[in-house]
């Protein structure tokens, strides 16, 4: 005769058969339950990261998973809640620092969220790609979709989109197609760039000349239209800005270029490689900085600090953008009023633009 609670001889226990099963299918919920001793609702509860669960069922629960290898089944759970837990994800591609950023800090967003991104590359001049992209999409059941739209051509290819789902564009136009479901998030270019300016013009610069980025990019648009106000604001001459393009290698040419024509008392660049690039025209023709010429840039990345001298620049939120996005996304999805959000930009300030 058997005690009671254990199982006949050579016969495992329920709670040996649920951690060492012999069978070939994978370990479901039921499982899980068995091993640690609930409820099938608490380890939904777990799974989903429910509050009301007490701390050390929790850790029972969650031991009983790591134990048997349980992974929740995405595609059954899509079936009953009707939630696929993908989002799509519209980028031109390339390796610029702010679309780059953008869909690293979406991506991380979506992550903490629970999602999972489906990406599509737009190979820009052809409108097809977007068509291709968001059938494909809509053929995986996206719950919403995201578009990292930058320039005024990305902004072309994608403004068609009219899509059953919630859009979000993550971009710095001031307008956006008017479809029911597109709303925009981003970060507040003209803003950070008039407190550049300003910055630089309370510094003592009589006057601040801005070396602008391609005026096809939203963002350079923005930080234009920033440095213009600033200066009109304060009652100072406003020199035409000089356009160019992103790299540092664009910055050392209006560099030399400046050594040739006449060094401004403060430069404004609309980014941080094109400051880069100034420096080392400068360095290289002994002009100073910020001794000689006052410089501030835009974006703080990653080197600006270890920059000769260290960079005063502007710094964006891209963590707070993909949040941002994805809380636009939550609410569209729960279908509670949606609105554009703009998001602070920071003046970081270092010896770039500090005399004395």
């Amino acid at each position: 005769m058997t005690a009671a609670g254990e199982g006949a001889p050579g016969r495992p226990t329920d709670t040996e058969a649920a951690a060492g099963r012999t069978s070939a299918r994978p370990p479901s919920m039921a499982d899980v339950a068995q091993l640690a001793g609930v409820s099938h609702q608490t380890v939904s509860r777990v799974v989903n990261d429910h509050p009301s669960v007490l701390p050390a069922t929790r850790e029972r629960v969650l031991a009983a998973i790591a134990r048997l290898g349980y992974r929740r089944n995405d595609a059954a759970r899509a079936l009953v809640t009707r939630r696929s837990g993908v989002l799509g994800v519209l980028t031109p591609g390339g390796t610029a620092y702010g679309p780059t950023s953008t869909f690293l800090a979406l991506e991380d967003a979506a992550r903490e969220a629970g999602y999972v991104l489906v990406v599509g590359t737009l190979r820009l001049p052809h409108e097809d790609s977007t068509a291709a992209a968001l059938n494909r999409f809509l053929g995986l059941g996206v719950e919403g979709i995201a578009v990292i739209a930058p320039t005024e051509q990305v902004l072309r290819v994608v403004g068609e989109i009219d899509a059953p789902v919630p859009v979000v564009m993550l971009s710095s136009a001031t307008r956006l197609p008017d479809r029911r479901l597109v709303g925009g998030v981003a970060v507040a270019q003209r803003e950070g760039a008039a407190a550049a300016t300003r910055h630089l013009l309370a510094g003592g610069a009589s006057e601040v000349l801005h070396v602008a980025g391609p005026q096809d990019w939203f963002d350079a648009q923005e930080r234009v239209r920033g440095w213009r106000e600033a200066c009109q604001a304060a009652g100072v001459s406003v020199p035409a800005p000089v356009e160019t393009g992103w790299s540092a290698r664009d910055g050392y040419q209006v560099g030399l270029r400046l050594v040739r024509e006449g060094l401004p008392p403060a430069v404004f660049a609309a980014n941080d490689q094109l400051a880069l690039g100034l420096m080392h025209a400068w360095r290289e023709h002994g002009v100073r900085v910020p001794d000689d010429v006052l410089l501030v840039g835009f974006d703080d990345e990653p080197g600006a600090a270890h920059y000769a001298p260290p960079l005063t620049t502007v710094r964006q939120d891209f963590a707070g953008l993909g949040a941002a996005a994805m809380r636009y996304l939550a609410e569209a999805l729960e279908g509670r009023p949606t609105r554009r959000r703009a998001l602070a930009a920071e003046l970081v300030v270092r010896s770039s633009s500090v005399r004395g």
